[in-house]
């Protein structure tokens, strides 16, 4: 039983994203390519390099949070860094390249000077995730063979096209963590990084900075809500899963494990109409081999 995964954008949220591979691996199915956007794109970089979902997990759930968005010297202009971000992938992905994965895989950007979405599936691995995961504004932009990225999220929050590319003739199971659009939209609280005194950062929280990114952040949300559902309504993946991860926001410190449950119960809900997709597309195979010989 092969598919092809789309793994959608969601900060935070996405550590669902394990606990959807791990029941499919346990249900018996063979994910044969993978696509990401944003935190997809790093789960789906980490899977497709060979990493289990167990390990996946254990990894993440060893990073300290509060020094993930730490700024390092090279990022450029943005509210946030990505240095604990760059320690994690060097450990992890190190010099590999696309050329390295098990599994067709790819991530996807969006380039801010033409305003064309951009596919990344060659060179190296960390770089196009760093891309990916480049929220705008509050990430530094990332410059790779003369394009300025910004997160795929932006024009593909679920890249379900980029998914089917990768392997045609396989269902596409898209995990979109995006949240419907007649849910009400949350506020955002700005992270702090670690090394700003206690007392500097209450009084940060305050100002009308965080206020400012909590009206930004909320009209984001909006907005790719929006993107999602007419995408999701115009690239019609077979199987849609959505973990209920409403309450968590972009850049919340998470319980790795209570989020990637979230996604195992997801994918239970779904089983069914799974095994239904799986077994059509089977039998098409068959019968277009049939025709073939």
């Amino acid at each position: 039983m092969e598919i092809t995964l789309a793994l959608g954008g969601g900060g935070a949220k996405g550590n669902a994203h394990i606990g959807v591979l791990r029941r499919l691996e346990k249900e018996g199915y063979k994910i044969s390519a993978i696509a990401g956007t944003s935190f997809g794109g790093l789960v789906a970089a980490l899977y497709a390099v060979g990493y289990s979902p167990t390990e996946i997990q254990t990894s993440f759930e060893a990073i300290d949070q509060k020094t993930l968005y730490n700024r390092a010297p090279q990022d450029g202009p943005s509210l946030m860094g990505m240095g604990g971000v760059r320690q994690l992938l060097d450990k992890f992905l190190g010099e590999k390249t696309f050329n390295d994965t098990r599994i067709p895989c790819a991530v996807t950007a969006v380039d801010i000077n033409s305003g064309r979405e951009v596919i990344l599936s060659d060179g190296l691995i960390r770089e196009a995730v760093l891309a990916t995961i480049a929220l705008p504004g509050i990430f530094p932009v990332q410059r790779i063979n003369g394009w300025d990225l910004v997160d795929g999220g932006v024009l593909n929050p679920v890249p379900v096209t980029v998914a089917r590319s990768l392997n045609p003739g396989l269902p596409v199971v898209a995990v979109v963590l995006n949240d419907p659009m007649d849910k009400p939209v949350r506020g955002y609280n700005l992270p702090i990084p670690s090394i700003v005194p206690r007392q500097i950062a209450e009084r940060l929280s305050r100002i009308s900075l965080a206020q400012s990114m909590d009206i930004f952040l909320r009209s984001v949300d909006v907005s790719s809500r929006a993107v999602s559902y007419l995408r999701l309504q115009m690239d019609k993946p077979e199987v849609i899963v959505r973990p209920e991860v409403h309450h968590i926001e972009l850049l919340d410190r998470v319980v790795v494990e209570d989020v990637a449950q979230l996604g195992e119960d997801a994918l239970e809900k779904v089983l069914p109409q799974l095994k239904r997709e799986t077994a059509w597309f089977a039998r098409l195979g068959r019968t277009f081999a049939g025709v073939t010989r």
